[in-house]
């Protein structure tokens, strides 16, 4: 007879210690808020780094190096966090997010220390936020899955709220940070993620580890490459579409595009097809069948939709219209745009903790519905603003647009995490960052085609007229109004002055010095567009309602709350939001039992975590066609903290009528035949513990809680 110690204390770095929860939350905050802060950083200073590379974005050849930095590090992100969330299933979340944050440090020297000018120094640029957009990827992917490990259910909306205000939070402050320090020096932008970097990453590999009890996979090379494929097709198609093509403002009739968004949607078909056809799939689609994950998926994707465009569109229309008509020089705008843009995030950092929070009582679809509603009426207030607005009634509605982002961001991704088995988190995880960034990505593309459509109708003529009123010969103007809009657009953006930068000094030169100090005035572009700009605003917000309004739609179909391996709470009737999976397959190996259980009748299941728990095959017990009861629980120890542990229910006879093993949370699934039942409990280093039971076909829970013993512990099951 073996002796078993007590179990020893667990350091504050392992999972088990009740403080690992506040380490887990405190570094995926940092990696988050590095990789947003990262990517809002480059966008406000691409005047500089473009300056210091010596390399104007605005001239025709050189668009697609500005649409390349602007989107290349979305793309990558977006085509890469189901892969990497997926692999941290595999071989380890913290395992994964460890490396990323090693990836995305070494990327950030790299970009500080180009090497090239030019158009090299810009291809350098663009490969290397490739190479940071992995890491940036594996920080995602695996970020809220570690959250959703470390934290019980009732406290995680608190702890993705944290994570969600720091990832919004991030994106704004990278636009402060940005504009302070491409002042200074371009390269700053890239060395300030550096010492967070080389923090995180010592603090990761420190202190992060993965709960007991993961299992090796094979991977799925063609679901990944099929998705993968799929995916930069369709991203690639839209980058591609905002460019003009054959004389039309924008490339939607470009064949490469065509091709690009068709071949995109046959390949993510295919991807479809083979994820039902491999044994190990890259992404379960099995899990679409839960209610809560389904539409809570299909909101987050119509909220990234309408919110991606919208950040991009009022920075143009702060640079470009309402800055320089209220005295701001065009080099200043970058800065006072972010500036004024505060409000949103103030909103955002108010909201999204409460949210989350109350969602851990109340569930997400009352918040998470709430805010997309509230979102789709601060549209229409933009919508019925004028184009030359009072700010205070411009910082009331981005305000309430932040306060309803953070009641609808952080109970959505609560909602989702809580849905999903424990080893589905990470390949779930992704696929909502997925969704998040590929819609982030798509919305800039598509709400920029709009707002160009929109111009190309009624801004050739209001070019023309106001051209030819200030002396510029009627040719220079004819050829200027021909001109596609996106490069004046693109001008606004980045902070360039739209007139000095397409008519040059040679045209400014040659006219009276009254007439070009008007040109390149604060007034003159912003005056004659503001019509046509409004025009395309109409449309884009127009589109942003409806695309929140549906996403609210989605979110309100989630059902009741849910977590998954609980019973659900006030569920409605009929309600499939805690709809079951399909059952694994289940091994019949002979394992050694507990004392006082037929060893023949142990079943072992495939599921390491429990997450699809079942007696055995075809029912509670092999060849049983009786009606399949419930029971649910948490296995813990007297001071709250999870037990790995199996549970195996016996009749009066001995025989083994259900069996589980709880997940990392402690929380376990076990299904039998209906009855009173005796259910035994046993885990490694604690005292066996035996409890009478009934087992109701509505649902039955029962909690059980252990204590450490010196006793003989249970020799393992297998596959455990």
């Amino acid at each position: 007879m073996t002796t078993v110690a007590p179990a020893a204390p667990t350091s504050r770095a392992h999972p088990d210690h009740p403080g690992y929860k506040w380490l887990a939350l405190s570094n995926t905050t940092l990696g988050v808020l590095m990789a947003t802060m990262n990517s809002s950083i480059v966008l406000i200073s691409l005047p500089a780094i473009f300056r210091g590379i010596g390399i104007n974005p605005l001239e025709p050849g050189n668009i697609s190096y500005l649409l390349w930095m602007i989107m290349g590090y979305m793309l990558v992100t977006a085509v890469l966090v189901v892969t990497l969330g997926r692999f941290g299933d595999m071989y380890g979340r913290a395992r994964i997010y460890n490396a990323g944050f090693a990836v995305f440090t070494v990327a950030s020297v790299a970009l500080a220390l180009d090497p090239f000018s030019g158009g090299a120094g810009a291809l350098w640029l663009i490969l290397i936020r490739v190479v940071q957009g992995v890491g940036g990827a594996m920080l995602m992917a695996n970020a809220t899955a570690i959250l959703t490990d470390a934290f019980p259910a009732e406290r995680r909306g608190f702890a993705i709220g944290t994570n969600s205000v720091a990832a919004i939070g991030g994106s704004f402050i990278g636009l402060l940070v940005g504009g302070v320090l491409s002042e200074v020096d371009w390269r700053l932008v890239f060395w300030v993620s550096v010492p967070f970097g080389v923090l995180g990453t010592i603090w990761a590999y420190k202190t992060l580890r993965d709960p007991a009890g993961r299992r090796e996979h094979k991977i799925d090379w063609w679901g990944n490459l099929t998705f993968g494929l799929g995916l930069i097709l369709l991203l690639v198609g839209v980058i591609y579409a905002i460019q003009p093509y054959g004389g039309h403002a924008e490339g939607w009739t470009n064949p490469f595009v065509l091709g690009c968004l068709i071949g995109g949607v046959v390949v993510l078909a295919i991807f479809c097809v083979v994820e039902t056809r491999v044994t190990q799939p890259m992404f379960h689609l099995e899990l679409f069948r839960i209610r809560a994950f389904t539409f809570g998926l299909v909101a987050t994707l119509m909220s990234a939709l309408s919110r991606g465009g919208l950040q991009f569109m009022l920075i143009i229309w702060l640079q470009g219209i309402w800055l320089p008509l209220h005295g701001y020089e065009y080099e200043q705008t970058p800065l006072w745009s972010a500036i004024y843009m505060l409000p949103l995030t103030i909103g955002f950092l108010v909201s999204a903790p409460i949210s989350g929070v109350l969602s851990d009582r109340f569930g997400a679809r009352l918040f998470a519905t709430g805010g997309l509603v509230i979102v789709a009426l601060t549209f229409v207030g933009l919508l019925i603003l004028p184009t030359d607005f009072s700010y205070w009634w411009f910082a009331a509605i981005l305000l309430v647009n932040g306060i309803g982002s953070g009641l609808f961001i952080s109970p959505n991704m609560t909602g989702i995490m809580n849905s999903l088995p424990a080893d589905q988190r990470g390949a779930g995880s992704g696929m909502m960052s997925t969704l998040q960034n590929s819609g982030m990505a798509l919305s800039i593309g598509i709400f920029f085609s709009m707002l160009i459509a929109g111009l190309a109708s009624s801004m050739p003529t209001a070019l023309l007229g106001g051209l030819t009123a200030q002396n510029v010969p009627a040719p220079v103007a004819e050829q200027v109004a021909a001109l596609p809009p996106v490069g004046t657009l693109f001008a606004a953006f980045l902070g360039y002055n739209p007139m000095a930068e397409i008519l040059g000094p040679t045209v400014l030169g040659a006219l009276p010095p009254e007439n070009a100090a008007t040109l390149v005035g604060k007034q003159f572009f912003p005056d004659l567009v503001t019509g046509a700009f409004h025009d395309g605003l109409v449309v884009v917000f127009a589109v942003a309602i409806a695309v929140s309004l549906v996403g609210a739609v989605a979110s309100l179909f989630r059902g009741a709350k849910y977590v998954h391996g609980q019973d659900a709470v006030e569920p409605a009737e009929g309600d499939p939001a805690t709809l079951a999976l399909p059952a694994p397959t289940v091994s019949e190996a002979p394992t050694t039992a507990p004392s006082g259980v037929s060893t023949a009748a142990m079943l072992s299941s495939s599921d390491t975590e429990g997450a699809f728990s079942t007696a055995g095959p075809g029912g509670p017990r092999g060849g049983d066609t009786g009606a399949a009861a419930v029971l649910t629980g948490r296995v813990s120890t007297a001071d709250g903290r999870p037990v790995g542990a199996t549970l195996t229910a016996t009749d009066s006879g001995g025989t083994q009528i259900g069996r589980a093993r709880t997940d990392s949370e402690g929380a376990f699934t076990l299904r039998a035949r209906p009855g009173t039942a005796l259910l035994i409990c046993s885990a490694s280093g604690y005292a066996p513990r035996a409890e009478t039971v009934t087992i109701g076909v509505g649902g039955t829970r029962h909690d059980v809680v252990l204590e450490s013993s010196t006793r003989p512990a249970p020799t393992p099951i297998a596959g455990s």
